[in-house]
C-alpha cells in the first residue's frame, strides 16, 4: 500500500492548511456533493488561503461522463491538487479525476494505461462505511455498466477522519454505512485472499462495531462516533488487501432492483451466505482448507461475542432485526432468476466456499420475500 497519513484526532480538519502547504498546492479542486453546505467543517475551506474551485456535478452512482467533466474543470482551472469531501461515491470521483487528469483527453480514459498522475489527493470521508479513503478501488458507470477502477496511485496520500461530519447523516444512513463496514470486515476476514495484516484490520473492525454500534446509533456518543469512523477506515484497509466476497457480489442487483442502499443490500445477504458456507464446508475452495475456514469462522464469532459461528449468524440476524433492516418483497418471482444470473463470477472467486448458480438462486429465495 502507498504511504498514507491519517489524522484521527478531534478537530483534525484544522490541519487542512498544513496539508496543503506540505503538498505545495497552488489551487485545488474541491470534489464534494450537495451535503457539503450542511457540514460544520465547510468553514475551514472558506478560510484556507489556497485558491480552490468546486466540483459537484456528479450523481450518487457516478458516471464516466461525470468524471470527464471533473477532469475538464481540473485542467481548465489549472488545479494541481484534489480534496474530496463526501461519501464513497464522492471519493471515487476524486480518485478517477486524479487518475485521468494527465491522460490523453481525445481518447477514452478507460482504454488507456493507468499511471500515477502525481497529483496529491486528500480525502475527508463524511460517512463511516466504505473505507474508500484507504483503498485502491473506485467505481463508476460507463454505458450503464459498472466499471471497477483499480490502481495503487489512487489511494489518497492524506486522510482526515473528522467524526463531527457524521452528525449530518440520518439514522438510516448511519445504519447502512455502519453495516457496510461490518460486512467488509467479516468478508475480508474469511476471504481466500486474507493475510495476517488484513485479518488484524478485520478483527479491529468487527470488534469495534459490535462494541460501539448501540452507543453510536442510539446514544449518539461522541466516543462511539469516533470509534465507528475509525472502524470504517480499518474495513477499507482490510478489503484493500483482500477485496470483498459473495455478500457484496450478490448485493449490487438487489440495490438496482429494489432501490436499497448498498449497506442495506450487503447486510441482508451476509448471514444467509455465512449460514450456507457453514453447512457446505466440503465445498471450500480456500487452498488453506476447510479446517482453516472453520477456525476463521470461530474467530469471527468470538469477535462478535458469540459462542459458535452458527450463534454468530443468529447474532447478525438479531442486529438486523434490532436496526429494522428488512428484506425486500417482490410480486415478481422472475426477479430471483435475474438476481442469480447477475452475480459477477470474478468476485465470487474471493469467496471461501463455492457458490454456483443453483446455490445463488436458493440464497436469493431466502433473501427476497415473494409477495402472494
Amino acid at each position: 500500500m502507498m504511504s498514507q497519513t491519517i489524522f484521527t484526532e478531534k478537530n483534525s480538519i484544522k490541519k487542512i492548511d498544513d496539508i496543503l502547504d506540505i503538498v505545495q498546492a497552488g489551487k485545488y479542486l474541491l470534489v464534494c456533493d450537495d451535503s457539503f453546505q450542511y457540514l460544520s467543517i465547510k468553514d475551514c475551506f472558506l478560510k484556507t488561503t489556497t485558491s480552490r474551485v468546486s466540483f459537484r456535478d456528479f450523481t450518487s452512482n457516478p458516471l464516466y461522463e461525470d468524471v470527464c467533466k471533473g477532469v475538464d474543470l481540473f485542467r481548465e482551472e489549472n488545479c494541481d491538487s484534489i480534496i474530496a469531501v463526501g461519501g464513497g461515491s464522492t471519493i471515487d470521483v476524486a480518485k478517477c479525476i486524479k487518475l485521468f487528469c494527465r491522460m490523453d483527453p481525445d481518447k477514452n480514459y478507460l482504454t488507456q494505461e493507468f499511471k500515477d498522475s502525481g497529483i496529491p489527493l486528500i480525502a475527508i470521508p463524511t460517512t463511516a462505511g466504505t473505507g474508500s479513503e484507504s483503498t485502491r478501488y473506485a467505481v463508476i458507470y460507463y454505458n450503464g455498466k459498472k466499471q471497477s477502477i483499480t490502481h495503487e496511485s489512487i489511494i489518497p496520500s492524506y486522510v482526515i477522519l473528522e467524526p463531527d461530519v457524521l452528525k449530518t447523516l440520518s439514522l438510516y444512513q448511519k445504519k447502512c454505512t455502519m453495516l457496510d463496514a461490518l460486512c467488509q470486515g467479516i468478508e475480508s476476514w474469511w476471504s481466500v485472499n486474507s493475510t495476517e495484516e488484513s485479518k488484524r484490520y478485520s478483527r479491529i473492525t468487527v470488534e469495534t462495531i459490535m462494541r460501539y454500534k448501540d452507543d453510536y446509533l442510539k446514544q449518539h456518543s461522541e466516543e462511539a462516533t469516533e470509534k465507528i469512523m475509525l472502524a470504517s477506515n480499518y474495513s477499507g484497509k482490510a478489503i484493500n488487501i483482500t477485496q470483498t466476497t459473495a455478500p457484496h457480489a450478490m448485493s449490487y442487483k438487489l440495490t438496482a432492483l429494489y432501490n436499497l442502499p448498498h449497506g442495506h443490500a450487503v447486510a441482508i445477504c451476509l448471514p444467509y451466505v455465512w449460514s450456507y458456507m457453514l453447512d457446505n464446508m466440503d465445498q471450500c475452495v480456500d487452498p488453506r482448507g476447510a479446517g482453516y475456514l472453520k477456525t476463521i469462522s470461530a474467530e469471527i464469532a468470538k469477535a462478535m461475542d458469540a459462542e459458535t459461528p452458527k450463534d454468530a449468524v443468529s447474532t447478525f440476524f438479531d442486529v438486523l432485526k434490532d436496526l429494522q433492516i428488512e428484506n425486500p418483497v417482490t410480486s415478481h418471482p422472475s426477479d430471483l432468476e435475474e438476481l442469480a444470473a447477475s452475480v459477477n463470477p470474478v468476485r465470487l472467486k474471493n469467496n471461501p466456499v463455492y457458490l454456483g448458480e443453483d446455490a445463488l438462486r436458493s440464497l436469493y429465495y431466502r433473501i427476497v420475500r415473494i409477495k402472494e
